[in-house]
């Protein structure tokens, strides 16, 4: 019976035998990715750096029958990463090794060029950009021995589609994307998959850490009707992982129908 259970599991769930990390997985996108890929079937290793909040969710993926691996640390510390990334290795009910890397974890800043704080650049650079970059470097390197694997980095709307507003932070998205873009060209004639995958405007936590408020943020998409939750963008990183491995989804783009700009 358990062979027939385990067989049924293999077709029914297109992940299932894959590990994921999921980076800033203790709310918004990366909470949301994280039970979408356990619920295909995936082992999942999840990274942020409130423990609590990791436990939480580790706690509900494995009522569901998941199976969950918690590693707290901050991904924009190279010496965190490197945790991250042997912890991984390490954890035999992931079978020792991964499979997916969702580089989510990142922060936003509002206010133009002229009007954000630029006391925040430099630690959002250090988060959106150094620290992204040097997950998917590292992971790339394992990926390519391997000879599969799938890179998926979260980047944003208003990185291919600079707004005056937000422009700062579009420039750091601006930048994963070049990133994401250079390293699959590098890797594709290894199996390695990297998709770079883009956000409209979603309700999470991510507006009231950036500094968002009604007059600067919220009276501006009014007109723009019901907004993106977070599954919106875990289904669409499930839907291009789940593709035959000759087929790379290298972008999407997901917004609310209603958002005209960015």
């Amino acid at each position: 019976m358990a062979k027939n259970n385990q067989a049924e599991e293999k077709t029914t769930k297109l992940l299932y035998g894959k590990t994921a990390i999921v980076t800033g997985a203790s709310s918004g996108i990366g909470r949301a990715t994280a039970l979408k890929l356990a619920q295909a079937g995936a082992a999942v290793v999840l990274h942020a750096r409130r423990k609590d909040r990791l436990n939480k969710l580790a706690a509900d993926i494995q009522t569901q029958g998941g199976r969950v691996c918690v590693v707290a640390g901050d991904a924009a510390s190279v010496s965190h990463i490197d945790k991250l990334l042997k912890s991984a290795l390490n954890w035999k009910e992931g079978g020792g090794k991964y499979d997916i890397v969702v580089v989510n974890a990142g922060r936003g800043l509002a206010g133009s060029t002229l009007l954000s704080d630029n006391s925040q650049w430099e630690e959002l650079y250090h988060l959106n950009v150094l620290g992204a970059a040097y997950l998917m470097r590292c992971a790339a390197k394992y990926l390519i021995g391997r000879k599969s694997g799938d890179i998926v980095a979260i980047g944003s709307v208003v990185g291919r589609n600079i707004s005056p507003f937000s422009a700062f932070y579009g420039s750091s998205k601006f930048a994963i994307g070049a990133i994401a873009e250079g390293l699959r060209q590098e890797v594709c004639a290894h199996g390695v998959r990297v998709s770079l995958v883009m956000p409209g405007i979603v309700v999470s936590e991510f507006q009231k850490v950036a500094g968002y408020s009604e007059e600067n943020f919220y009276k501006g998409i009014a007109h723009m009707g019901k907004l993106l939750e977070p599954q919106a963008i875990a289904d669409g990183i499930c839907w291009l992982l789940t593709q035959p491995s000759n087929v790379n989804v290298s972008e999407i783009m997901i917004r609310p129908t209603g958002q005209n700009y960015p």
